[in-house]
């Protein structure tokens, strides 16, 4: 098992924009993934955050190398489509989380 974790960081004066897109195009995009099976699309609440918005998406992937592949097509589609929509206000922030030990 690979775990992706993505990290969508928006500025202050974009969160109803990017609410929007995530209801509407990132959603729909996350549904289409060949690769992917299990996901969590969340809103990220934390009391550090006093600027903007954070959204994460968990992915899950049967292996490593489906994971690697999504990095060098899927996401970089997704970062060039949300910077094409947002330009410089949506920060995309990837994250390898390798599981050493788990229960589910």
């Amino acid at each position: 098992m690979s775990i992706l974790s993505i990290t969508f960081h928006t500025t202050e004066n974009k969160i109803q924009e990017w609410d929007l897109y995530l209801e509407n195009e990132l959603h729909q995009m996350v549904e289409n993934l060949m690769d992917v099976d299990r996901y969590i699309l969340s809103e990220v609440y934390s009391e550090m955050l006093n600027e903007g918005k954070n959204t994460n998406l968990f992915l899950w992937f049967d292996n490593d190398e489906l994971r690697n592949q999504f990095m060098e097509s899927e996401l970089v589609n997704i970062e060039e489509r949300i910077a094409q929509e947002f330009g410089e206000e949506v920060m995309v922030f990837p994250t390898f989380l390798n599981p050493k030990k788990k229960r589910f």
